[in-house]
């Protein structure tokens, strides 16, 4: 027997006596809170998303669809990085103007491999104004969770005003809860007891957001 059934061995036991006409979980909380805290319109969403992320120390860029590889050879030379990963479901055309070599998302990959690894570029699945958040949940042009937690230099592209919402509430009905989701609000960070910030110890100590104005 190994860890997982143990655990859910014991899950088992702990439901063993709880009566089979319990109400399911979708109708045993009450969903009638406010779903989100204002009246925006769509472009107020957008600045909110962009002031929150700042605040969080984000990097936030804008372009349209034109502009996107361009702005992202920009940053990858700007940052001097060597190496870029990228995802296998990425959009061709996002690294076409950058000459900088890439790395496969490979299962494989070391920790040591992908620390090696000067930035990452990504899609991302939603983006929550109110919290400053991108939610990764490891669809093919975002890849696996760890490429976005051991490289220094992240690029996360979103998609305006489509991948945008205003409030966690509205994301989740966008999740698949399934999936391994990776929730991101500003580039890593933490603080011991006297708050003494440090960057980079649990992902990138660089996150950089391009807002790209879809057609």
């Amino acid at each position: 027997m190994n860890s997982k059934e143990r655990i859910l061995g014991r899950v088992r036991r702990a439901l063993a006596d709880v009566p089979r006409d319990d109400p399911p979980y979708e109708q045993a909380v009450a969903r009638d809170y406010a779903r989100e805290h204002g009246d925006r319109s769509v472009e107020e969403t957008v600045e909110l998303l962009a002031d929150n992320l700042a605040d969080y120390r984000a990097i936030v860029h804008r372009t349209d669809a034109e502009g996107l590889a361009g702005l992202i050879a920009g940053l990858l030379e700007k940052r001097g990085s060597t190496s870029v990963l990228a995802p296998p479901g990425l959009d061709e055309g996002w690294l076409a103007a950058t000459g900088v070599t890439r790395v496969a998302d490979r299962a494989e990959s070391t920790p040591h491999e992908l620390d090696r690894v000067d930035s990452v570029v990504t899609a991302c699945a939603v983006a929550i104004a109110e919290t400053g958040t991108i939610v990764l949940d490891g669809s093919p042009d975002q890849g696996r969770r760890r490429i976005t937690l051991v490289p220094d230099h992240h690029v996360c592209v979103v998609r305006v005003p489509g991948q945008v919402v205003s409030s966690v509430p509205q994301g989740l009905e966008r999740l698949d809860p399934a999936r391994p989701l990776t929730w991101i609000s500003g580039p890593s960070a933490t603080s011991d007891i006297e708050l003494d910030r440090v960057e980079g110890v649990h992902g990138p100590r660089t996150l950089e957001v391009i807002l790209v104005g879809e057609a």
